[in-house]
C-alpha cells in the first residue's frame, strides 16, 4: 500500500508539473489579471516614476500597450524596477512577463540567454558626457585619453567602452558601479571626468544633475544600441502578441491613426485602416493572435501611436527634446518599419 501511495503521489506531482509547463504566458497573465513588466530603476524618458509614483516613459508605455492588447485596458500592468544585473534573471525566472528596460538587442542575449527580442523601439548609440567646466576645450571623445570614466557594470556599455579606448590606443580609468543611481551620483560628485551610456540616457541623466548647463554630450556615437523589449523563448503566442503590439504602434502612426481620432477612423473608407482597426467583415486577425479583433483600437486608446509615444516621452513634447532622427518612420527617412497587418 505504501508503494501504491507513493506511486499515486508521484503521478499527481508529475501531472501538476506537466500542467504548469503547458500553461502559456497568456494564460498566466490572464489568470492573475495583469502584466508584470520589468523596467529600469529610473531613466527619464524610458521608465521612471513621476512624483505620484506612476511609471512614465517609452518602455513603461510599451507595457501598457501590451496590456491594452490583452485586456483592453492599459492600466492592467505592474512594474518591477530592475538593475542591469538583475534584468535577465528576472525574465528567465518568470518574475516578469516582459522586459522593457532600455536593453540592447545582441546575439548573445538572443541566443545564450534564452530571450526573444520583439523589435527595436528605440535606435540608439553609446556616447559620452563631460563637465565642460572641468574639461574646457574638450569637444571630442578622442581627447579623453587618461580620463576617469563612470560606467554601469553588466552592460554592453562597459564592453563598448573598453573596445573604443583600445581601438584608439587611449588609456582610461573605469569607475564602475552596479546601480544606475550610483553611477549618476558618482559623476555628479566629480568622482569621474566622463559619463558613458546610451546617448538618449545621457540627455535624460543630464537633467537630473546639480548643474545641467555645465554638462555637454560629445558628438561621437561609438556603437549600435538597438533598444527593445524581450520575452522568454519557448512561447510563440506570447512572443507574437508582444511583437505585433510593437508593429501595431508603427502601423497606426503610418496610417494617421491617433489617440484622438481612433474612434472616428473606425468608419474610414480605407480598407487597410478598417482591417487594422478590426472593422473588416469576418476578420480573425485579432483572435488568431490570441486577443480581441479591436486590439489595435485598444492599444491606440491607451498610449497613442508610436509617434505620440515618442514625442510625449523623449521627443518634442518632453523635457529631453530628442529629435526623431533614425527613429522616424521609414516613410520619413527613418528606420522604423512594420510588416502589414493583414
Amino acid at each position: 500500500m505504501k508503494h501504491i501511495a507513493i506511486g499515486i503521489l508521484g503521478a499527481a506531482t508529475l501531472g501538476l508539473m506537466a500542467s504548469a509547463a503547458s500553461a502559456t504566458t497568456l494564460d498566466t497573465v490572464k489568470a492573475k489579471g495583469f502584466i508584470q513588466c520589468g523596467v529600469s530603476t529610473g531613466l527619464a524618458g524610458f521608465s521612471a516614476p513621476d512624483d505620484k509614483g506612476d511609471w512614465q516613459g517609452i518602455d513603461a508605455d510599451f507595457c501598457r500597450a501590451v496590456a491594452a492588447a490583452v485586456f483592453g485596458d492599459g492600466t492592467k500592468v505592474k512594474f518591477t524596477p530592475l538593475s542591469a544585473k538583475e534584468r535577465f534573471t528576472a525574465l528567465q525566472s518568470g518574475e516578469v512577463d516582459i522586459l522593457s528596460r532600455n536593453t540592447t538587442w545582441t546575439i548573445n542575449r538572443d541566443t545564450a540567454l534564452g530571450l526573444n527580442f520583439v523589435g527595436t523601439t528605440y535606435y540608439d548609440g553609446q556616447g559620452f558626457m563631460i563637465n565642460a567646466k572641468k574639461l574646457p576645450g574638450v569637444n571630442s571623445a578622442l581627447q579623453l585619453s587618461g580620463a576617469a570614466v563612470c560606467v554601469q557594470s553588466g552592460t554592453t556599455t562597459e564592453l563598448n567602452l573598453a573596445d573604443y579606448f583600445k581601438a584608439n590606443k587611449m588609456e582610461y580609468n573605469p569607475v564602475v558601479f552596479e546601480k544606475l543611481e550610483e553611477v549618476n551620483a558618482a559623476y555628479d560628485a566629480g568622482r569621474c571626468d566622463v559619463y558613458t551610456t546610451d546617448q538618449s540616457g545621457l540627455y535624460g541623466i543630464r537633467l537630473t544633475l546639480g548643474s545641467p548647463a555645465d554638462h555637454v554630450v560629445l558628438p561621437e556615437i561609438i556603437s549600435k544600441e538597438p533598444l527593445g523589449p524581450a520575452v522568454r523563448q519557448g512561447d510563440d503566442q506570447w512572443y507574437h502578441i508582444v511583437k505585433w503590439t510593437y508593429f501595431a504602434l508603427l502601423d497606426a502612426e503610418e496610417l494617421g491613426i491617433t489617440k484622438a481620432n481612433v474612434d472616428e477612423m473606425k468608419s474610414s473608407a480605407s480598407p487597410e485602416i478598417k482591417r487594422v482597426l478590426g472593422q473588416e467583415a469576418d476578420t480573425k486577425i485579432g483572435t488568431d493572435l490570441g486577443v480581441s479583433n479591436d486590439w489595435v483600437v485598444n492599444i491606440v486608446k491607451a498610449v497613442g501611436n508610436y509617434g505620440e509615444m515618442f514625442d510625449r516621452n523623449v521627443g518634442s513634447g518632453s523635457p529631453l527634446k530628442i529629435a526623431r532622427g533614425i527613429n522616424a518612420l521609414w516613410t520619413k527617412g527613418g528606420l522604423q518599419y512594420a510588416p502589414p497587418i493583414r
